[in-house]
């Protein structure tokens, strides 16, 4: 691809984490995201040895999750799953916060727990990205994240998990995911060294381009083949811009 589409396609951590997904499907996707020259898949944890098998030699990095979806492992089962992620060979492990100590502000366990896990990342080699779920976050709760990760230095911050519920009985629904609003805030909040990943609603070539002007640097979508093949589209009618 030219240089245009190659700097989109590079914006792109192609997500294979549908619980449902075969391992097929999530191979046909590691395919996909060779196709188009993307800059990782992030698979479920049980995946990541193969993915990192997968995509050896490529130039495309293998990623996985831990305590995911909902962040409320302890901190000693996120340091074993990120030891497990470290022996699979990934090179990107994304971690979701204990969301529910967020909510309470207890500060110092939720800064504790990133430093243990980042450590652990660097130590083996690895970028840690943690994810916030913002739409269950009050702007102040996002912010202070930020603040901690600046001062951890998490190599990235993402927005939500695409998976997160709020709401109570039968009145439960996903919560909202990467909006203009929040992503503002997190590039605003952290340091230029923590790159920030939107993730979730980012389903458009347009939505990828929203998110780049605020300044994000990875987006996180199982939408990966329609998002290029619209920016290929545009790029032959000559409208591409960004």
């Amino acid at each position: 691809m030219v240089e245009i589409l190659t700097s989109l396609a590079k914006m792109i951590d192609h997500h294979l984490l549908d619980p449902a997904m075969t391992d097929e499907e999530i191979i046909r996707g590691a395919a996909l995201a060779v196709e188009y020259d993307c800059a990782s898949i992030c698979v479920k944890p049980y995946f990541a040895g193969v993915a990192a098998k997968l995509l050896r030699n490529t130039g495309i990095s293998a990623a996985t999750v831990i305590g995911f979806p909902h962040g409320s492992s302890s901190t000693r089962t996120k340091l074993e799953e990120m030891r497990d992620a470290l022996e699979a060979g990934v090179t990107r492990v994304e971690m979701v916060v204990n969301i529910g100590k967020v909510c309470s502000s207890e500060w110092g366990y939720v800064q504790n727990e990133i430093a243990a896990v980042n450590a652990e990342a660097v130590a083996g080699g690895a970028a840690l990205g943690v994810i916030f779920e913002n739409g269950l976050l009050t702007d102040a709760r996002i912010e202070q994240l930020c603040l901690i990760c600046n001062m951890v230095q998490t190599a990235f911050i993402a927005t939500s998990t695409g998976f997160g519920l709020t709401g109570h009985g039968g009145e439960r629904r996903l919560c909202e995911n990467a909006t203009i609003e929040h992503l503002a805030l997190m590039r605003r909040a952290a340091l230029p060294s923590v790159a920030v990943k939107a993730t979730g609603g980012i389903d458009t070539l347009d939505d990828l381009f929203s998110a780049r002007k605020l300044g994000v640097s990875r987006v996180g979508t199982t939408s990966t083949e329609a998002v290029l093949e619209e920016a290929i589209r545009r790029f032959e009618a000559g409208s591409l811009q960004f």
